[in-house]
């Protein structure tokens, strides 16, 4: 249904616009979706220019912290020192891990080595060796807007089996990229990154997912990779969320570790391997936001 507002009413948004001049149009088109059976996203997450300002700000922070943690990743180092790292870049530049206490989570960054395909714990008894694949994932809350990504690293001389894992998976992202078409459904990225993990001989993860994010570090919608072309939440302009698919070398069952219920790894031991980015949809395509 057409948001019930008269037309030169401020708009629902608050971006203090008319709302003729501002999501009138908008909201015509998620109607006409939600006729056809469409699932529409809420208006709670959708963002205006105004968020989008602070959430491009916290952005730029998150990708310095990348950038300056990509010059350290080399075999010796401990995923613990990179937690510090990590921890004194972002606090020095007036913000705040996300990942610390969210949930009890009790580290600045999450580190996940070969097999483990999230959440790993940072230690100083984990040191990175060659051959090691390693994911960093790197979360910031600047000014109360929320950024997300993580990027993949190769320690040393690597397998050639372990680099063309990380580089599909990277292939992956940017495959699912060319799928964020405003008013078109999720599930469009979700089948593109799945159909490049299987033909590479790869699988994805099931469970674990992306999400939305910006004004709060998860929010609608949960963003699978597994879910056919056609279904899944409408991409409409305004919304933010991230792309990061798992991929297993092996087959794409995983486990959460007991003993913290936070790490996972995959069922079989194989390696894992996981890029995220974070993107805008906009009424032209769509805008990478961090990465």
């Amino acid at each position: 249904m057409i948001y019930k507002l008269c037309h030169g009413a401020p708009c629902w948004c608050g971006s203090r616009k008319s709302y003729s001049d501002c999501h009138e149009s908008f909201d015509r088109k998620i109607s006409a979706l939600k006729k056809q059976g469409f699932k529409v996203p809420p208006k709670k997450i959708i963002k205006n220019e105004e968020q989008l300002k602070g959430i491009r700000e916290s952005c730029k922070i998150n990708i310095e912290v990348l950038d300056r943690v990509s010059e350290k990743v080399v075999p010796g180092i401990s995923t613990g020192e990179i937690n510090e790292l990590v921890h004194e870049l972002t606090t020095g530049m007036g913000a705040i891990p996300a990942p610390l206490n969210y949930n009890g989570f009790p580290y600045s960054v999450c580190t996940s080595v070969n097999d483990q395909v999230c959440h790993g714990f940072p230690s100083k008894d984990v040191i990175l060796k060659d051959g090691d694949i390693i994911n960093v994932d790197c979360s910031t809350i600047y000014k109360g807007y929320f950024s997300d990504s993580s990027r993949m690293f190769t320690v040393g001389k690597v397998s050639p089996e372990a680099k063309k894992l990380v580089d599909v998976t990277k292939e992956c992202i940017y495959k699912g990229l060319e799928k964020v078409i405003p008013y078109r459904p999720l599930g469009d990225m979700s089948q593109a990154v799945q159909n490049h993990a299987v033909k590479s001989g790869y699988s994805v993860v099931r469970e674990i997912g992306g999400h939305g994010v910006g004004l709060k570090f998860h929010e609608e919608p949960f963003v699978s990779y597994v879910i056919p072309k056609g279904t899944g939440m409408v991409m409409a302009p305004g919304m933010v969320f991230t792309i990061e698919p798992m991929i297993n070398m092996g087959k794409p069952d995983v486990y959460i570790d007991g003993n913290n219920d936070w790490e996972v790894y995959t069922m079989d031991g194989s390696l894992s391997a996981q890029w995220e980015i974070m993107v805008l949809v906009t009424e032209e395509g769509n805008e990478v936001l961090c990465y």
